[in-house]
């Protein structure tokens, strides 16, 4: 395929190659893009010359930025069913990815948000670098953590998870791999040579020559306070447990849930406590299904991005506006 193309597929040297090719939207996924990458893996997953699939994204901010949300915002305001389509083939997209009988190699430089994380994290060998910054930042433009979130986020350690979704906090290298997103460390300035050895060498060989030690995890390190809060069973009991707390990152931490939707707040809670307890990938994909369509009909979706991707206004008017007004 072309330079031009939105996703670049390329076969070369015993490798599936896949290249996120959007890179003025740092890579961000549409419906086609989805499709494209789909294809590609159906394919390879039956041609004995291909060892490995490698995900990259183009340009210097990031893997991928997350879905089209602007896409979802006109289709929310109209009453479409364009982002119901998208989000059901997405959600597919990540359970092949999750099951995939070869080596699935993502390279989580950089930016990597919501849909860039469906299409990295549930790969079998995830790469971060000093560069990462990864995260799930839905509750923020009136949604929920979809793409396979809600079950990476509840089997992180303790509730370091929950603290992640709520709050939108982004992760370091050290903190996706002490939180299950990602599996080795490998320098940004070592990337290209970790590519080149892949064409020659098995996946196992060419990590071992350029692995590195991961940076400490600084999220980890506060997972007593987090546990702490976080395991309240309401979002307004989670607030007033990191406000009573009397530790500064905490009371941070409360400032960053209250301004986020407080309906996709509660609802985030409750899906990541089903999630805990499901028993597959496809059983939580399957319920953040029902629960991205139920989101298209909420005031906060629309709300949410037109505040932080339409007009930039960053002043959304959430309703209902406070924690404690969100009916169960």
């Amino acid at each position: 395929m072309n330079s031009e193309s939105e996703v670049i597929v390329e076969k070369r040297d015993g490798l599936g190659r896949i290249v996120l090719n959007r890179p003025k939207a740092i890579n961000a996924l549409n419906h086609a893009m989805v499709r494209q990458i789909a294809a590609a893996l159906t394919e390879w997953s039956g041609d004995d010359e291909v060892r490995a699939v490698v995900i990259t994204g183009a340009g210097e901010r990031g893997l991928c930025a997350g879905g089209d949300i602007v896409s979802i915002y006109h289709d929310a305001k109209d009453g479409g069913t364009g982002s119901r389509e998208f989000w059901r083939e997405e959600y597919l997209l990540n359970a092949a990815i999750a099951g995939y009988g070869k080596p699935y190699v993502a390279i989580m430089d950089g930016i990597v948000m919501g849909g860039g994380v469906g299409v990295s994290a549930h790969g079998s060998v995830r790469i971060v670098t000093e560069r990462s910054m990864i995260g799930m930042p839905e509750t923020g433009i009136g949604f929920v953590p979809d793409v396979g979130g809600t079950y990476l986020l509840a089997r992180t350690p303790g509730e370091l998870g929950t603290h992640i979704a709520l709050t939108t906090a982004r992760l370091s290298a050290g903190d996706a791999i002490a939180c299950g997103f990602a599996d080795h460390f490998i320098p940004s300035e070592k990337i290209e040579q970790f590519l080149d050895a892949l064409s020659t060498a098995s996946v196992q060989d060419a990590l071992t020559q350029f692995t590195e030690p991961a940076p400490a995890s600084e999220l980890l390190a506060q997972q007593g306070w987090i546990d702490a809060a976080y395991s309240a069973d309401s979002v307004a009991d989670i607030v007033t447990r990191l406000q009573a707390s009397g530790v500064p990152e905490a009371e941070k931490a409360a400032e960053q849930v209250r301004s986020k939707s407080p309906t996709a707040c509660a609802v985030t809670l409750t899906s990541l406590r089903r999630a805990r307890q499901a028993g597959s990938l496809e059983e939580v994909l399957n319920d953040e299904f029902r629960v991205s369509v139920a989101c298209l009909s909420s005031p906060d979706l629309v709300e949410g991005i037109r505040a932080q991707v339409v007009d930039k206004d960053r002043n959304p008017q959430w309703s209902p506006a406070t924690i404690e007004e969100v009916d169960p």
